[in-house]
C-alpha cells in the first residue's frame, strides 16, 4: 500500500550566480545547496486558494491505527493519542528534500521514513521553543529545538500543524511556544550549520530561498 502519495510539487532550481550552477534537479527533487552556498535555493510554491485555509481539519490523514509500522513506533514510546499524521517534506542539512511522515501526539513529534519504515527522529514537545513561518501563502515552517537542532519542513497543511503543536504543548505544560511570523528567519540545520530562509512574493506564487549563513 502506497501510504505516501506525492505532495504538490515544489519546483527547485538554482539561483543564477557567477559560478556555474549545480545540475538541475528532476521531478522536484532536492538540490544540494552546500556546493553553492551563496546562490542558495529558489522554491516556487503556488498560492493556496482561500478556501483551503478554512477547510475542515481531519487530523490523521494517514490512518495510523491501521498502519502496523506507525503503531509499533508509537507503542514503543508509550504514545497512543494521535493528534495529527500526514506526509511532509523535510529538508536535510545539505538542502535536499526527503519524504517523511509526520505524526504528532500529545507528547512528541515523530518523523518516519515511509520507504524504509524507520523512525528518523523524535522531538519531545517539551523541547520545542518556537515555530517559524512566513507571512505569505507558502508551505514552509521551521520547528526550533534549542537543545538539539532545528527542523525545516513543508506541508500543504502548515497552519493545521502549527495550531496542533501549540495546543498540544499548552495542554501539557504552562507555557505556549512562540510563533515567529516573518519573511526571513534563521534555523540550525545542524549544531554548527545555520541557514537563513527568505520568502518573496512572485507572480503566481511565493519564491523561497534557503541559504547558508556564516557564523558570526
Amino acid at each position: 500500500m502506497d501510504r505516501f502519495r506525492p505532495l504538490r510539487r515544489i519546483q527547485v532550481e538554482p539561483e543564477p550566480a557567477a559560478d556555474p550552477p549545480p545540475p538541475a534537479a528532476t521531478g522536484g527533487a532536492g538540490v544540494d545547496d552546500a556546493a553553492a552556498p551563496a546562490a542558495g535555493l529558489l522554491m516556487a510554491a503556488r498560492v493556496r486558494r482561500r478556501s483551503a485555509v478554512y477547510r475542515d481539519c481531519k487530523g490523521d490523514y494517514i490512518g495510523v491505527p491501521s498502519d502496523p509500522c506507525l503503531t509499533k513506533i508509537l507503542s514503543k514510546q508509550g504514545d497512543n493519542k494521535v493528534l495529527f499524521a500526514d506526509k511532509v517534506l523535510k529538508f536535510t542539512q545539505s538542502g535536499k528534500m526527503k519524504r517523511r511522515i509526520l505524526v504528532i501526539t500529545d507528547f512528541a513529534l515523530y518523523l518516519v521514513d515511509p520507504d524504509a519504515d524507520i523512525l528518523k527522529r523524535r522531538i519531545a514537545l517539551a523541547a520545542v521553543d518556537k515555530l517559524c513561518i512566513s507571512k505569505l501563502s507558502d508551505n514552509f515552517f521551521a520547528i526550533i529545538v534549542p537543545t538539539e537542532y532545528d527542523c525545516l519542513m513543508a506541508s500543504t497543511r502548515k497552519k493545521e500543524i502549527v495550531d496542533i503543536i501549540i495546543k498540544a504543548i499548552k495542554s501539557t505544560s504552562e507555557y505556549e511556544p512562540q510563533v515567529a511570523s516573518s519573511n526571513r528567519f534563521e534555523y540550525h540545520a545542524a549544531a554548527e550549520v545555520i541557514k537563513e530562509v527568505e520568502f518573496e512574493e512572485a507572480e503566481g506564487g511565493v519564491k523561497t530561498r534557503i541559504m547558508h549563513k556564516a557564523k558570526s
